[in-house]
């Protein structure tokens, strides 16, 4: 029996490490490719480490290439701003759909859910002529009004809410609390691992969006670090070592914040997908 559970602890170990390098492989790729000199990266057969780590010629031409100081700025605008409102929405949403008692309300819940399926990409043209009837093609503002608000967030949050028993609520309601008080000083206290979990992934797809992006945005004024970078590998030609250097930059802010959190992202999601 012990021997039948190391096989198969084994395999699932082995399979694991095999996924993880194959997963990592690029991102090593990427960091070791971002320290060569041309004369390395073009060498055969191909060297799988430079020669000096610390060789960041190549981060220092890939800023001057492009303007990635104002592609930040964009990013970082976007993503405060977005993610903030949409936070608001969702909170708002979740809070009418799991407490407030209102006719038709399972009924709008499930509508919403079904547009989960449709594929953003389907969604595109209408929202693009919607943003351009608005005069808002090709301003910043056309990369934040869109993403203010999310079914997806609102699912998880609702579900979270409604593992809060409804003696809190009533017991609120007996001392006098309005819902909104209720909603500020109860149940967003409790509910902030979804919470942060929310704003987490939110951060990350603001931070990585590029097709919405690339069909809004035509000028260097208002680009953001992933279209930046579409835009840096057409200007600098075939130059793959600044090109793997600006990607670098452009993915080093989104792993960090993975890593140190990728806890609270998974549990949150869990807790809000599978309760209630």
């Amino acid at each position: 029996m012990k021997q039948k559970e190391f096989i198969k602890k084994f395999f699932v170990y082995f399979f694991l490490i095999i996924g993880s390098l194959i997963m990592i492989f690029p991102f090593y790729w990427m960091l070791s490719s971002a320290a060569k000199t041309p004369a390395e990266y073009a060498s055969f057969p191909p060297k799988w480490w430079p020669n000096n780590w610390l060789n960041f010629s190549n981060y220092i031409e890939a800023f001057k290439t492009a303007d990635f100081v104002t592609y930040f700025k964009n990013s970082f605008f976007v993503v405060i701003v977005s993610v903030t409102i949409n936070t608001i929405t969702t909170i708002l949403a979740a809070f009418a759909f799991s407490r407030l008692r209102f006719t038709g309300r399972k009924m709008a819940f499930t509508a919403l859910l079904s547009f989960m399926m449709v594929p953003f990409e389907m969604l595109v043209i209408t929202n693009y002529q919607t943003v351009a009837k608005l005069g808002l093609v090709n301003t910043i503002w056309v990369l934040i009004i869109p993403f203010t608000t999310s079914i997806f967030y609102t699912y998880i949050l609702k579900n979270f809410f409604d593992t809060i028993p409804d003696s809190l609520y009533y017991s609120a309601k007996i001392d006098g609390a309005s819902n909104w008080k209720y909603l500020w000083r109860v149940m967003i206290p409790i509910a902030k691992p979804s919470l942060f979990t929310i704003i987490l992934l939110n951060v990350i797809a603001s931070w990585n969006s590029y097709l919405w992006t690339q069909l809004t945005i035509f000028s260097d004024k208002y680009r953001t670090v992933p279209l930046g970078l579409a835009a840096f590998m057409t200007d600098a030609g075939s130059n793959p070592q600044l090109q793997l250097s600006a990607a670098a930059v452009t993915v080093l802010p989104m792993i960090v914040l993975f890593l140190f959190f990728r806890k609270y992202i998974v549990s949150g999601v869990s807790s809000g997908g599978i309760k209630g």
